[in-house]
């Protein structure tokens, strides 16, 4: 079946349409014709809306649960409501307030992350959402430690005394001495510098021939940094506050499905990965139930944007996880400044 866009719709059933879905999203219960005739001042019968309803329900925008006569908006109704309908409402002063002062708390960048996400939280009544790239380790010193005659453990050890190791293949006729040659190059040349200016100082000396190394040690070298760049931006850091706030009066009515969203919140890999699709693009991102495989069982909604440094770099992803049924018309612009706030912080 194909949908109509919103423009063919008639006013009559635009109008029906929008009280469905706005009294649906503010009690997430059914809405009957008799409770649209009373709230609305579109002059119609219950039986007028009723018909109206009908060819709303067959257009595949609304659904008559089994257990009930009233009519609640499909997914596909949502999406059209969220595209052509809503009139989106800008935070209070009190709400701006509280998030800008959640990210200027003093402390370290990560638990002004938390904080403001925790924020967005409270005020969103959702769970609040922030991907950041993995911060860069200020290195310290290399090493590699033989595995095998083609691999090798490559070590990196951090400025704050973290350590972490990486399997690297090694380039065609490496030996012993190539291998510590390219550690104590790597240790020597590039101690206090971070994984990118690391990898450009290797890339400068190798274009002018400064680097004091043999073929196979300089690719070695090049190998060993190019594993920690690339994986490192493969795992970002993903912060979630507020799964609390997801179980509430309506949701008690729907354990299964709370279940379900609150699992898939702990598979922090997938949300990242959907995060992550966001960061193309200005506008933020809606990605209502079943639209994204990973919430098919819990229908739930994700809003996303990506969070820009005045320079147009992406920075991270701020976003919500709730219900089908939240407020986006409210949500929406809140989490538009909630990036924009963070994006002066990470700046």
């Amino acid at each position: 079946m194909t949908t109509p866009p919103i423009h063919e719709l008639t006013d009559r059933a635009r109008d029906v349409f929008r009280i469905v879905v706005e009294s649906y999203l503010d009690s997430g219960a059914p809405v009957g014709s008799r409770t649209i005739s009373k709230i609305s001042a579109l002059n119609l019968s219950p039986a007028s809306i009723r018909n109206v309803m009908q060819d709303l329900e067959e257009a595949g925008l609304l659904a008559a649960p089994h257990t009930s006569a009233g009519r609640m908006p499909t997914e596909t109704g949502l999406r059209l409501f969220v595209d052509g309908m809503m009139q989106a409402s800008a935070p209070s002063a009190e709400e701006r307030a509280a998030i800008e002062a959640r990210a200027g708390q003093a402390g370290p960048v990560e638990e002004a992350l938390a904080s403001t996400t925790a924020a967005l939280s409270g005020l969103s009544a959702c769970a609040g959402l922030v991907l950041v790239p993995k911060a860069e380790p200020v290195l310290r010193q290399f090493g590699f430690v033989p595995l095998s005659r083609d691999r090798a453990l490559a070590v990196l050890v951090g400025e704050d005394g973290s350590v972490e190791n990486r399997v690297v293949e090694l380039p065609g006729g490496i030996d012993p001495v190539s291998l510590q040659q390219a550690a104590n190059y790597m240790s020597a040349m590039l101690a206090g510098l971070t994984l990118a200016e690391a990898r450009a100082r290797i890339e400068r000396d190798l274009s002018q021939q400064r680097a004091a190394l043999d073929s196979a040690a300089a690719a070695l070298v090049e190998r060993g940094l190019a594993v920690w760049s690339e994986d490192g931006g493969r795992r970002p850091v993903l912060i979630v506050r507020g799964q609390a706030r997801l179980i509430d009066t309506a949701a008690t009515e729907d354990l299964d499905r709370v279940r379900q969203l609150l699992d898939e919140l702990e598979g922090k890999e997938e949300i990242a990965r959907l995060l992550d699709s966001a960061r193309e693009g200005e506008a933020t991102r809606i990605f209502i139930g079943s639209e994204n495989k990973l919430f098919a069982l819990s229908g739930s909604s994700v809003i996303a944007k990506p969070v820009r440094a005045l320079d147009g770099r992406v920075v991270g992803v701020v976003g919500v996880i709730g219900p089908t049924r939240l407020n986006y018309a409210r949500v929406v612009p809140m989490v538009d400044f909630t990036a924009a706030t963070l994006a002066r912080l990470l700046a």
